[in-house]
């Protein structure tokens, strides 16, 4: 399915309907493959020993499912999480950004799944391992 948006209009898109996470994440690449997602950490993302904490995690995995979604289904911004499993696999690196790597699995009417993976900006070992649902509202 081809994409509903360039980078530059899904940043514009979030800023409009998720102004909350603005700021907060990046868009590194967008297209028919892949996504990736950048989590902009700073002190508010961090747990004690200086890395970045669980929540911020699912948070990046969750927005990226949501984006990698969007893309392909255009302006649904009542599209919502229904199901997350994360694996949480080894601690990130201290003083780094994460990036997400989603990929969407399935894409139907009403549900989409995607695969998302978490890494430490420069390490190819994953810190973490995300499959989230997400529902889709019907078209009108």
């Amino acid at each position: 399915m081809t994409l509903q948006f360039t980078i530059p209009e899904m940043k514009g898109y979030l800023s409009e309907v998720f102004p909350q996470v603005e700021g907060m994440f990046g868009i590194e690449r967008m297209d028919e493959d892949l996504l990736v997602m950048r989590l902009i950490t700073g002190d508010q993302h961090l747990r004690p020993g200086g890395t970045v904490s669980g929540p911020s995690m699912f948070a990046l995995a969750d927005v990226a499912a949501y984006v990698a979604t969007l893309a392909r289904i255009g302006r649904q911004a009542l599209t919502v999480t229904t199901h997350c499993s994360i694996d949480f696999m080894r601690k990130p690196a201290s003083g780094c950004d994460l990036l997400a790597e989603a990929r969407l699995l399935k894409l139907g009417r009403s549900l989409s799944v995607t695969d998302v993976l978490l890494y430490s900006e420069g390490s190819r070992e994953a810190v973490a391992h995300a499959s989230l649902t997400y529902a889709i509202p019907p078209r009108r």
